[in-house]
Order: C-alpha cells, then sequence, then structure tokens
C-alpha cells in the first residue's frame, strides 16, 4: 500500500464521518448508502489522480511494507 493509497483510505473515512455527521442515518441500509457516498468521494479523488498523472494509485504493496518514519528521541526539542 502507497502513502497516495493510505490517504485515500483516510479521505473515504473521513468523508464517510462527515456525511454521517450530516445525515444522521438510523439503520443498516441508510449507513450503507452514507458509506458508499464517502467512498465515492475517494474514488472521484483516485480516478482525477489517475487520469491526470497516467499512473494507477493502486499497488500490490502491504501497509507494513511502508518505511516507517523516523522517531524524535527524548533529546530533541521539538518546539524549535
Amino acid at each position: 500500500m502507497s502513502n497516495v493509497e493510505l490517504i485515500l483510505n483516510m479521505l473515504a473515512e473521513a468523508s464517510t464521518t462527515e456525511i454521517s455527521q450530516n445525515e444522521n442515518p438510523e439503520t443498516f441500509e441508510e449507513n450503507k448508502i452514507v458509506a458508499r457516498k464517502g467512498g465515492n468521494v475517494a474514488k472521484a479523488a483516485r480516478v482525477q489522480l489517475e487520469e491526470t498523472t497516467g499512473k494507477s494509485v493502486v499497488t500490490n504493496k502491504n501497509a507494513k511494507d511502508l518505511q516507517p518514519l523516523p522517531l524524535l528521541s527524548d533529546d530533541e526539542d521539538t518546539d524549535e
């Protein structure tokens, strides 16, 4: 899974949350509709990016294959 795939996944989740807060679904079926709407937001972004770059966003990588960010040591001051 690439960074772009992770970002699009987060976009789908955040979009679904926002739509859910606006529509207040009460049943499972209503929640499924909201989830599809949230997913479609990320799909539209993916399709537009792929059309713009001419490359597929989807990879065969797994999220565990991503390089972790370096951790700050306790000695490093993050306020500077």
